[in-house]
Formats: structure tokens, C-alpha cells, sequence
């Protein structure tokens, strides 16, 4: 009997791991473990030590919280970019037949948009949680007792 191989990609701003389904009792064995250093990083981190002393607004300030607010974001959407491609090349080397995304909403939002159409029909379900900090075994724990959403 032919099993479909599922992988579960548990993300968030910082940090993806990706899991392999490998048997029927549902054990995960982990795949990839993506970093993104700076997603780990607060708002008032992403300034750098080059940013300018005077930058043109009254009082010569540091940055707005929009602006460390857009930085964050923006890293966010460059790792879920970064991710997206690597699931991407996972499928076209037939890796993996279907996904179960688990990110929270905001994150999974912005994984979902970085998703090539492909990849999107390989996705069997989405879970809008963060259980990136977990391992495999937490990971196996948790899906076994919410069975409803199993992979």
C-alpha cells in the first residue's frame, strides 16, 4: 500500500522546521531546521549601528516604531520567501507529497502568499498556531492528542 509522504512545517518569524511524517503511527523525523536569525531580534534590535545620527526629521531622532515595525515585517517576508522557495525545490526533487502547514496567523499569512502554486495544492491543511519552540517528539505528542487535525 502505497503511503503519501507528509511533511509538517512548523514556523514563525524566526524559525522553521520541517518534519517528516514516517510511518503509520505518525512519528515525525525532522527534515530541515531553516533560521532566521533577525526574526528573533525585537524592534528597537533591527536599527543598526550605521543609521545616521541626523536623518532628516525634527529633533534628529532615532527611527519611528512604523519604521522598526516595517523592518520586522519585512524580515518576516524575506524568511517566509526563503522558505517558500525551499519548499518549492523540495517538490520538484518529489520530496514530499503533501504539507501541513503550522505557523501563527500572521506568519502563516505571509507563507502562504510566498507559496508557489504548486506548492499550494500539495497543502492538506494549515493549523494557525505556534508550535515552532517544539520538537519532533512534543510535535508527535500534540498531534496525537488533537487527532482531528493529524497529519
Amino acid at each position: 500500500m502505497f503511503m503519501a509522504t507528509t511533511w509538517i512545517v512548523a514556523a514563525d518569524e524566526s524559525r522553521a522546521k520541517v518534519l517528516q511524517v514516517t510511518d503509520q503511527q505518525q512519528h515525525l523525523t525532522e527534515v530541515q531546521d531553516l533560521e532566521n536569525p533577525s526574526g528573533r531580534l525585537q524592534n528597537r534590535e533591527m536599527q543598526t549601528d550605521a543609521e545616521p545620527r541626523f536623518s532628516g526629521r525634527a529633533g534628529g531622532g532615532p527611527a519611528s516604531d512604523a519604521e522598526r515595525q516595517g523592518a520586522v515585517e519585512h524580515s518576516a517576508g524575506v524568511f517566509a520567501r526563503e522558505v517558500g522557495r525551499y519548499l518549492d525545490q523540495a517538490r520538484l526533487q518529489h520530496r514530499y507529497d503533501q504539507l501541513v502547514l503550522v505557523a501563527p496567523p500572521k506568519f502563516l499569512g505571509a507563507l502562504r502568499k510566498e507559496l508557489h502554486k504548486e506548492v499550494e495544492k500539495l497543502v492538506a491543511d494549515e493549523l494557525p498556531k505556534d508550535l515552532s519552540w517544539l520538537n519532533a517528539r512534543e510535535l508527535e505528542r500534540y498531534f496525537a492528542k488533537d487527532s482531528g487535525r493529524a497529519p
